[in-house]
This record gives structure tokens, sequence and C-alpha cells, in this order.
């Protein structure tokens, strides 16, 4: 019997790439032959903090050393994005029901647009429930410590980008 491996796409704009985007990937890979971290790369989206290369770079560096995931960057239509890796699969983190809400409505469309594709849900683990990209970046703004919500490289490119 011929297995063709079972290749989903994580996708977000990952600013920055935190400990519940990594345990989303973990919890993926237990299910997918292989992954791909998808950057998103679209210019509509207010200014990252981060920009598209740094985000990479930061991910492939929290990845390090795992196999059957890779990061990358798109723009454009995610199911096209998927479509275009040969992955029939969406991954998407979910920490409340605020996230579901509009990954709800989001998955609806990509559904619509590309019925092919499924989107599947992960729900965050209690000890990154509460923790956004945007909630980091107002912390490590004002000089508080995240290092425990973030990997290593994160945590001191975060330092960094506020010093």
């Amino acid at each position: 019997m011929n297995h063709q491996p079972k290749t989903a796409v994580y996708p977000g704009s990952f600013d920055p790439f935190t400990n519940g985007h990594l345990d989303v990937v973990e919890r993926a890979l237990g299910i997918f032959d292989e992954l791909i971290v998808a950057v998103a790369a679209n210019p509509d989206k207010r200014q990252p903090l981060f920009s598209v290369e740094e985000r990479m770079t930061l991910i492939s560096t929290a990845l390090k050393g795992r196999e059957r995931v890779e990061v990358a960057s798109f723009t454009g239509l995610t199911v096209e994005y998927a479509r275009s890796r040969g992955a029939t699969t969406l991954v998407k983190g979910l920490r409340a029901y605020s996230d579901f809400d509009a990954e709800l409505q989001q998955a609806l469309m990509n559904r619509k647009l590309a019925p092919d594709i499924h989107t599947v849900f992960l729900m965050s683990s209690f000890a990154h429930i509460y923790v956004s990209s945007s909630i980091l970046k107002d912390i490590a703004s004002y000089g508080g410590n995240v290092s425990d919500l973030v990997p290593p490289a994160v945590a001191k490119a975060l330092k960094e980008k506020y010093r």
C-alpha cells in the first residue's frame, strides 16, 4: 500500500511566535506526517513588530532539531498556498471563545473557496490559554519579563526591539 504523506499548513502572523504556537506545532506533528508553519506576509495587516524574515528565523530557531516541520512564508489566500504545497489541512490554534468566533468565520469562508481543504482546530493547553502575541508585545514594550511565555530566541529578540 502506497502511503501519501499527510501535510498540513499552520498559517499565522506569528508576531511573535509564542510557546502557545510551539504547543500547537508539537500537537499537529502528532497528527500529521509533515507540517508547514506558514508566516503570512500579507501587507494589508497592521505593521508587524518583526519582519517576515525575522519571524521565519525566530520560528526556525524555536523548532531547531524537529523533523517533519518546515517554516515558509506566503502571500495571498491561505487555501491557495496550502493547495500549492499539496496540503489538504489547515491547522489553527484556539485559546478562547473569541478566537473560535473569528476562526470559524475564516474556516467557513475557506471551505467555500476550497472545499477540498479542511480546517482542524487545536485547543491551546491551559498553560498558554491567556497568552496572545499582542499582550506579549505590550508587556515586553514596558520592560516586562516574557521569557517563560516565548522561546528563548524570541525573548531575546523582544528585549532588543524594545531596548
